[in-house]
């Protein structure tokens, strides 16, 4: 978590920086139309130095997760998850080994992926990807046709049943532009997930991947996941369902 904040702050000086210089070129000259990505390219998601933009990755120490579920809970208080639906979770598996079987823990959310499969198939464009890598949906725009929530493979993508719009994580990129790290990252107690920028390679995220024992749900798929996992077990690769430790949206209690 330290390291992560450290990263965190440090990207954002950077980005103080080119922020100033933005707004002085933007005095002396007419503002351009901004397109989506442009739009959401603001504060932490802007350019990380004069003229660098970040991509934002999280690395996920799966043998630091404890299965609590903190990280889940302040997902759903933080960005208005309904019941039953979630932007991250924790899935837990039993792994056999000989005549031994122990519970392997699986956080899940969005992975925000190079090649999303999510993005070509909206019909109105209300899925976009931000120029720091973190991908969005439009709720003005999105038509909640659901055709991204079956094209996502990591089952990270959901119809949100009050807004009837596209729902899904969106590494808290309200919180990010703010100076501030997603809300599962501030929340973990066991320090497992570390949020950062991958294209610094002084940043804790760049140096984990870089050793190369880093791995992606379903590689397979080509897709260029950018949320990675340390300790994954080769047979958890492909998965992505299971169930809830201790705590489940639906098992709060409601009251007439």
């Amino acid at each position: 978590m330290a390291d992560t904040r450290r990263d965190f702050f440090r990207t954002l000086g950077a980005v103080t920086v080119g922020a100033a210089s933005a707004a002085k070129a933007a005095s002396a000259a007419p503002a351009a139309a901004a397109g989506p990505v442009a739009a959401g390219a603001t504060a932490a998601g802007a350019a990380a130095s004069p003229g660098r933009t970040p991509r934002f990755a999280m690395v996920v120490d799966v043998a630091k997760c404890i299965g609590c579920q903190s990280c889940t809970v302040s997902c759903i208080h933080e960005n208005a998850v309904p019941e039953d639906s979630f932007r991250t979770i924790v899935s837990t598996y039993e792994v056999q080994e000989g005549d031994r079987a122990a519970m392997v823990m699986l956080p899940r959310l969005c992975n925000h992926c190079a090649d999303a499969p999510c993005l070509p198939v909206c019909p109105v464009g209300a899925t976009t990807q931000r120029a720091d890598g973190i991908v969005v949906v439009d709720a003005n725009a999105c038509v909640g046709c659901a055709y991204c929530v079956q094209a996502c493979p990591y089952d990270a993508r959901f119809v949100n049943h009050d807004t009837q719009k596209a729902d899904k994580c969106t590494f808290c990129a309200h919180r990010v532009e703010a100076g501030l790290l997603p809300a599962c990252v501030e929340s973990c107690v066991g320090g497992a997930r570390i949020f950062g920028d991958l294209d610094d390679p002084s940043s804790t995220v760049a140096k984990l991947v870089a050793k190369g024992e880093a791995k992606v749900l379903k590689p397979e798929l080509g897709t260029r996941p950018h949320v990675f996992y340390l300790g994954l077990d080769d047979r958890l690769a492909g998965k992505v369902e299971g169930e809830p430790t201790l705590w489940h949206p639906s098992h709060r209690e409601t009251h007439a």
